[in-house]
């Protein structure tokens, strides 16, 4: 992913108002990330909201960006979940249903579509090594991290297919 602006990224919001992502929080540590090209997409929560996350891909050569509803989660250890995106399980509240609204028309009439997410939305990392999850989380796989990385962008972008569709 290449290293969007602040207007690269209110701008490119496709499920919410001009005037929503012109006030939704960027993340604070934008300026830190240095490894652009190990991000599929660019994740954050925002703190003074704990359901609300948002998410911002490149796709198809433009920016993406989708809000997201979270489910709230339950901290109970003895459940495990997988991330739909990177297929990385978590205990306890790791994953959530995330949501989004659809995009247009459908959008404004209340439709929504779903995915279960890593809460951290850091699949990027988790699939390409960079970040370790709890022990056991990741499965051993045989396809190679490359092939691990297209599949994790081919699941985003069937999510974002639903989401215009």
């Amino acid at each position: 992913m290449r290293h969007p602006t602040e207007h690269d990224i209110r701008t490119s919001f496709v499920n919410c108002s001009k005037g929503e992502a012109k006030r939704l929080p960027l993340p604070k540590d934008m300026a830190d990330i240095a490894h652009w090209t190990d991000l599929d997409f660019l994740g954050w929560c925002d703190l003074s909201a704990p359901t609300r996350s948002y998410l911002v891909t490149e796709r198809r050569g433009e920016l993406v960006g989708v809000t997201l509803r979270s489910s709230p989660t339950t901290r109970g250890f003895l459940r495990r979940s997988m991330c739909s995106l990177c297929l990385t399980t978590h205990p306890g509240g790791g994953v959530a249903l995330m949501s989004a609204r659809k995009a247009g028309p459908a959008g404004r009439d209340g439709n929504s579509v779903g995915l279960y997410i890593c809460t951290d939305l850091d699949c990027s990392l988790y699939v390409r090594g960079k970040k370790k999850p709890a022990p056991g989380a990741r499965m051993e796989e045989s396809l190679t991290v490359e092939q691990q990385i297209d599949r994790t962008r081919a699941n985003l972008d069937a999510f974002l297919d639903r989401l215009f569709n």
